[in-house]
Parts: structure tokens; C-alpha cells; sequence
């Protein structure tokens, strides 16, 4: 087998495996990566939030107790910091999903995360640190089109040029 034979050879499976790649990438879209952080951060949080609260939104007092006792963030006192964390982890997931406010509401969960990993779980580094990129994705990227957001800049936002 000679050079250019050879090189034949090699270059048809590149060039598929190329191909390949090229379909995966394109059907694995931002759309689609931002779609999933959106939601996955989402139900974290949301799920979290609905610890503390009874009904709609009413904190419990088992939430307040849990920030006098474990949490234990500075600056703030137990029952406020309560209603703020299940307020936010409401608010935020439900804005996320809908794509509305998406990268201001992944920057309010990534501020929830490092401050749950600074002062309440330090241990944890490894699920934050997934959080965390899930969160920092968004915040850099976007929602994608699959948004409130998109659709109300393709409204109202006048084309660049």
C-alpha cells in the first residue's frame, strides 16, 4: 500500500466521524443545553423552596428554625433570611422556566448557590459546583429561544445592524 492509499484509507473514517460530530453538535443545540440548565436548575430550587413554606407561601416556623440552628448566615436574622430564601427559590425557578428575566434569575440562584456553599454547606463544593455551571452557562449564554425573553426581543427590540 503506497502513501496516497493510505491516506484514502484514513481520511474516509475521519471525514465521517467529522460528519458525525457535525449532526450531534447541530441537534445538540444551545436552545437545547439552555432549555435543560433552565430546568434543572429550576426544579432544584423550587423543590427546595417548597420545604419551607406550608400552602401557597406561608414560611414555616421548621424553615425559621432551620436558619437559626443550621444555616446560620450572617448579616441577616433567621425569619428574614427564611421568607427571602423561599420567596426567591420560587420566584427565580418559576422566571427561569418561563425563560422570563433568565439571566438575572440564574444570577439570583448562583448567588444562592456560592452563599449556601460559603456559610451552609461548605462540604457540598461538588453539587454546587454543578449548580454553579449549570447557573454560569445561562447567565453567559442566555435562555436561548426557547424564551419569554426571545419573544419579547424579536417584539420589541429593533434588529441590529
Amino acid at each position: 500500500m503506497n502513501a496516497t492509499s493510505l491516506h484514502s484509507a484514513t481520511a474516509r473514517p475521519v471525514r465521517r466521524l467529522l460528519a458525525l460530530r457535525d449532526r450531534v453538535s447541530a441537534w445538540i443545540s444551545h436552545d437545547l443545553l439552555a432549555l435543560g440548565a433552565r430546568a434543572a436548575m429550576a426544579g432544584v430550587f423550587f423543590l427546595s423552596g417548597r420545604t419551607k413554606v406550608e400552602g401557597l407561601l406561608s414560611v414555616t416556623d421548621t424553615a425559621v428554625s432551620l436558619f437559626e440552628d443550621e444555616y446560620r448566615l450572617p448579616l441577616l436574622p433567621p425569619d428574614v433570611a427564611a421568607h427571602l430564601a423561599a420567596y426567591a427559590e420560587h420566584a427565580f425557578p418559576v422566571l427561569l422556566v418561563l425563560g422570563l428575566g433568565t439571566r438575572l434569575s440564574a444570577a439570583a440562584l448562583l448567588g444562592m448557590t456560592l452563599v449556601i456553599q460559603l456559610f451552609v454547606y461548605p462540604a457540598a463544593w461538588s453539587t454546587h459546583l454543578s449548580w454553579a455551571t449549570l447557573l454560569l452557562y445561562v447567565v453567559g449564554r442566555g435562555g436561548g429561544r426557547w424564551t419569554l425573553d426571545h419573544l419579547l426581543a424579536a417584539r420589541w427590540v429593533p434588529p441590529r445592524i
